[in-house]
């Protein structure tokens, strides 16, 4: 006679689909109270300095690139339905097509490069942790910086503002490495591997 496995030894059923969208949510609605602080508009600069995009850089630090990507995605969603969810107060579909719309999608690819980063590292340490989130801040500003001079009509302006970013930038990174090295190290094995990195 067969032992049937114990739960936690064989699928779980509902309850891991279930445990993954209770996380996406709560990163969402994180992201959205990080818009609650105003923006900071740099003279000249046709996009605001925001504490928001720190949310996809942690979400993908803390529940790898699915997840991490699937939050911002949930958060931009609502966003487009018309929820004031963005810096400022701002929402509906006018925030993706004016000078800060593509810094908004690539917030999605930075959650999903720095998701991938940490899950492919043997231990999300701080030196896994920094490098990962200075990728998805650059991934960021490849969307971002190429849609601002498509809005403002101006490359070199929409480089120059961008300069402007970068300290504080810097800082964020910094911050939200130190956070997410803190939250691993409290709950190791939270992050879903790839198969690769999982082998020894």
């Amino acid at each position: 006679m067969t032992e049937s496995p114990r739960p936690s030894e064989g699928r779980s059923g509902g309850a891991q689909p279930a445990a993954d969208l209770a996380r996406i949510v709560v990163f969402a609605a994180f992201t959205a109270v990080l818009g609650t602080f105003p923006g900071i508009y740099l003279a000249g600069a046709a996009v605001p300095i925001v504490l928001q995009n720190t949310g996809p850089l942690l979400a993908g630090s803390l529940l790898g690139a699915r997840r991490g990507a699937a939050s911002v995605l949930l958060l931009l969603g609502l966003v487009a339905l018309g929820l004031p969810l963005l810096s400022g107060g701002r929402g509906g579909i006018a925030p993706f097509f004016g000078p800060s719309g593509g810094f908004l999608v690539g917030w999605i690819a930075s959650a999903l490069v720095v998701g991938l980063i940490v899950s492919a590292a043997r231990k999300p340490t701080l030196a896994v942790l920094l490098p990962a989130n200075l990728a998805g801040i650059a991934v960021d500003y490849l969307f971002g910086v190429p849609f601002m001079a498509q809005a403002i009509g101006d490359l070199r302006a929409a480089v120059v503002a961008s300069l402007g970013y970068l300290p504080g930038d810097l800082v964020k990174i910094v911050l939200v490495s130190l956070v997410a090295a803190a939250v691993h190290r409290a709950f190791p094995n939270s992050l879903p591997r790839r198969k690769t990195a999982a082998k020894s």
